[in-house]
């Protein structure tokens, strides 16, 4: 509704533009000119409502669901509590099989309340 509104005004805006403002500098454009303008700008508009909302819909998966997978490393070691960095992230981890040292790649699989079940990771690298 707002969109229908701002865009309303902004017409308004281009016709008092061209019918009181443009003549006081001796400018006069033709009622096709303003038709055109106005008609370009409706379509710009739509254009930007559409592409907006298609924006603002669109749900990037975050929090800790969406760990499960990823990789990182611990950030110091995990016997069998710690912090892992995952993402550029520290989070609360638990080691689910033996002690993980600081440093040691990490993969998440699951999590268990607010922390995250990690393993070693299968490949010796390291990752962000």
């Amino acid at each position: 509704m707002l969109a229908i509104i701002s865009t309303t005004f902004e017409e308004i805006a281009i016709y008092a533009i061209w019918r009181w403002l443009l003549p006081e500098f001796g400018i006069y454009l033709p009622v096709a000119a303003l038709a055109a303008l106005m008609a370009s700008w409706l379509a710009f508009s739509l254009w930007l409502f559409v592409f907006t909302t298609k924006t603002i819909k669109k749900q990037v998966p975050i929090g800790l669901p969406s760990m499960v997978g990823a990789t990182g490393k611990a950030a110091g070691p995990l016997a069998p509590e710690g912090m892992v960095r995952i993402r550029g992230e520290l989070w609360g981890a638990v080691a689910a099989e033996g002690n993980i040292g600081a440093g040691e790649a990490i993969v998440v699989v699951s999590q268990d309340g607010l922390k995250l079940k990690v393993h070693k990771a299968r490949t010796g690298r390291p990752t962000r």
